[in-house]
Formats: structure tokens, sequence, C-alpha cells
């Protein structure tokens, strides 16, 4: 009997039409002898929708077109069976009810990647493929996550972050940046990917800018020292907390300063229809000398387990060509493109990705099976709050 997989995509966030490639990628590489796998399309409000289009990446050229023939769906776990079906429940005719043994995110950004998406998972109780809601939480919050790694050991760039209230005093904010961290430097919203509101400022007037198109997207900034003569690397790595491998090097090329968020996906579109992250412009396996490449590959693997990830991530890093120096930059709990293009030179083809990632979380469920959750107690039989005061328990 195949196992029926939920594909979502899309959902309320910035990075919203890069999900709805990647998703859709995913899907048209599944392996449908083992897997019977139902797409479905989270609006730009997180309602779900499925249908014969949804897994179509052509019919979202017009996507009130599309779900004006799709059904909406809400996921619930009905007497510990998992089930999408209609909304709202038709009071005449036949409702959609599909059974569903897991879910698999494939989500970008805010309000998706960053645990929202897979606490409300893990709360009905859905099996879902990537990380838990703690890895994807601290992998999506760029400043907490350089605490973890600094304390487990991974070089990162010292960071400063700053939120609305040091925003709303602007002048004293640039001031610490300038004294504290001097330029170039770059500026990111605090948890955001695809490089929406990244930039690099190397004087005032940059720097300014670069704030105020940072706040757009984010309530808290993060700022950190620019590497002036900076290659950046990335690598993938597959596994859990346990057990994790690393993938082949890349080496993104890009037109800016940094790899831009068109450079990822607008470009390419351009000239024949994006991609997502597999058609970025790169080298593979990048031009590294073989003590590098494995300082790096156990650095990402070293970098994932720290962070307690599950499934596929990728993680970005720099290298200072003035000192040799690699640095951790950033991670990405479920990248673009699941970042399949980087483990197909090791001789695993993105079915057999999947079908791992798939198997991963199959695990986790059987490994928490065997954990305490809940006991027995007759505390309530007892409590009482002891008038209208109530009592200490």
């Amino acid at each position: 009997m195949r196992t029926k997989v939920a594909m979502l995509f899309g959902g309320k966030s910035v990075e919203h039409e890069v999900s709805v490639i990647s998703g859709i990628q995913a899907i048209l590489n599944m392996d449908t002898d083992k897997y019977d796998v139902t797409p479905v399309y989270m609006t730009k409000k997180n309602e779900m929708y499925i249908g014969e289009e949804i897994g179509k990446i052509e019919s979202y050229k017009d996507i009130n077109a599309l779900l004006s023939k799709s059904q909406r769906v809400i996921m619930i776990n009905n007497n510990d069976k998992i089930q999408l079906i209609s909304y709202p429940l038709k009071k005449f005719g036949k409702n959609t009810v599909i059974d569903i043994d897991v879910a698999f995110p494939v989500v970008h950004g805010t309000n998706v990647e960053d645990g929202a998406l897979q606490g409300y998972l893990k709360t009905i109780g859905v099996p879902f493929v990537g990380c838990d809601v703690t890895a994807s939480a601290v992998g999506m919050d760029k400043y907490i996550m350089k605490m973890i790694l600094k304390e487990a050991g991974v070089p990162v760039l010292d960071a400063q972050i700053f939120t609305l209230s040091d925003y709303a005093e602007i002048e004293i904010m640039m001031e610490k940046i300038e004294s504290g961290l001097g330029f170039p430097v770059i500026v990111k919203p605090v948890n955001l990917g695809s490089s929406v509101g990244i930039s690099v400022a190397k004087d005032r007037i940059e720097l300014s800018n670069a704030i105020d198109d940072a706040f757009r997207y984010a309530t808290k900034v993060l700022v950190e020292h620019a590497i002036t003569n900076l290659r950046e690397v990335n690598c993938s790595v597959l596994g859990d907390e346990n057990d994790a491998e690393a993938s082949e090097c890349e080496e993104p090329l890009h037109t800016k300063d940094i790899l831009s968020y068109e450079d990822k996906y607008v470009s390419n579109a351009k000239s024949g229809g994006s991609k997502g992250m597999a058609s970025v412009a790169r080298k593979i396996p990048a031009d590294l000398s073989a003590e590098k490449r494995e300082e790096i590959r156990r650095m990402a693997v070293k970098s994932f387990k720290a962070l307690g990830c599950n499934g596929v991530s990728r993680i970005d890093f720099m290298i200072d060509e003035d000192t040799g120096r690699l640095y951790f930059n950033e991670i990405n709990t479920i990248p673009g493109s699941l970042a399949f293009y980087l483990w197909e030179p090791i001789g695993v083809p993105y079915k057999k990705l999947l079908d791992r990632m798939i198997q991963l979380s199959l695990k986790r469920v059987r490994t928490e099976a065997n954990l305490t959750f809940t006991f027995d107690t007759n505390i309530l039989n007892t409590a009482s709050f002891g008038g209208s005061k109530g009592a200490k328990l």
C-alpha cells in the first residue's frame, strides 16, 4: 500500500511564489510507486486548496481562476486519522475526504518555514517531513541561530540586532553600527530567506536605505560586518541530529555584492521559466582544495546537528579570501528546490532524496512514540479553588 503524502506549498510569505516552484518540482519527482501524493496549495492567507490543476505550474499564471475550479480543504485529526476534508462542508452532495499519512511542507519564509506551520501540524498530530518546531524557529531567526552555533564552536561573524524601537531613533542606531562594526555592513531582516530585504551598505546613506528596506519585511533587523573579499560556498546536509551526511559543495555566481532574489529566480525566469534555486548560475563542484571542501562539509554537518535539524537543509558559508577563514552564514531548513542539485553529483537522485526525507520523518514518529507525554493522575479529583480567592495547588 502506498504512503499517502500531502505536499504543502505556498503560504503567507514573501517567498510564496518560490515555494510554489519548489513544491511542484518535488511533486513531479516523487516515487509514485511508493507514494500517493496530494498537492495542497496554501494561499497567501494560508487557506488550503486541492484539485486537478493544483499540481500544474502553468495554472499559477492566474491564481484566481485556479482557485475557482479547486476545492478548499482543512486538515483534521479524526479519531487518530489525519484527513483533508472539504471546507465548508456541503449540506447536500458529496464532501471531499482524503486520508493522509504524512505531510510534506515545501514552504519558504516567515509564517510557514519558521515553526508556525510545523507547530500546527504537530498540534493536530500530523507526521511531517523536515525540521521540528524548535529547529525550524531557530533556523529562521538569524540572531538566535548565531548564538547557538557560536556556543557550539562554529565560527560566525559578530552581529548587532535592532528592533522597531531602535528604528524610531535611526540616527543613534546608525552610530552604533558605525562604531561597533564599521563599513561595509550587511543589513538583513532577522527571519527571512531568498535574499529578500538583504543589502550591503558602504556608507551612511546606503545604510539608511538598507535599514528602511529591511524593516519593510521584519520587526527585527540584523547587521553584521561585510567581508570585503568574499567568496560564498554552500553545502546541503541530509539526516537528523543523530546521523547526517553532507552533499557536494557549490559556489553560487551573482551580479552584485551578494546573491540577490533576482539572481536566484527572476533572471532565469526571463530566459525561459524559472526552475527555482536549481536554475541559479553556480559552479558545482565548487573550485576548492580537498582540505577546504572537507572542512566545509564537516562544518555543515556539525551546524546541522547543533541546531537539531531533520530532513534536508542547505547551509551557506562565507570565505574571507584575505584570511582564508571560513564562517557560517545561514541555514535554510527548507531550501529552494530542496537543494536536490547538490545531491545528484554524489549519486543521490531527487527521487531518492525525497524518499529519504519521508523515511526520516517516519523514523522520528517511531522514536517519539516511545516517549511519555502524558500520565494518569487524580489531581483533578482533589483540586479545589478554596473559595472566591482560590488557593495554591
